[in-house]
C-alpha cells in the first residue's frame, strides 16, 4: 500500500492534477498534463502501478485509493 509519505512532491502534484481533470493517459501509458507530456516520463506508469491512477487511454482518473490520498493531503 502506498502512503502519502511514500509519494514525492511531484507524485502528489500529479495526483492533484488528475483529480482536477487536467491529465490524459495514452494507450501506452504516457501521462500528459494540460496537453503536454509530463517532464517525469515514469510518473504515470509509477502511479498506475501503485494503484492510484486507473489504467487505460483517455482522461486520467484516480482510483478510490488515489482519491483517498489526495483528500488526506
Amino acid at each position: 500500500m502506498t502512503t502519502t509519505t511514500d509519494l514525492s512532491y511531484r507524485d502528489r502534484a500529479v495526483l492533484r492534477a488528475v483529480a482536477a481533470g487536467r491529465c490524459t493517459v495514452s494507450a501506452i501509458g504516457v501521462l500528459a498534463v494540460d496537453g503536454l507530456g509530463c517532464c517525469d516520463q515514469f510518473v504515470g506508469r509509477r502511479l498506475t502501478n501503485a494503484g492510484l491512477i486507473a489504467p487505460g487511454p483517455g482522461p486520467a482518473r484516480l482510483t478510490v485509493t488515489g482519491r483517498a490520498l489526495v483528500e488526506a493531503a
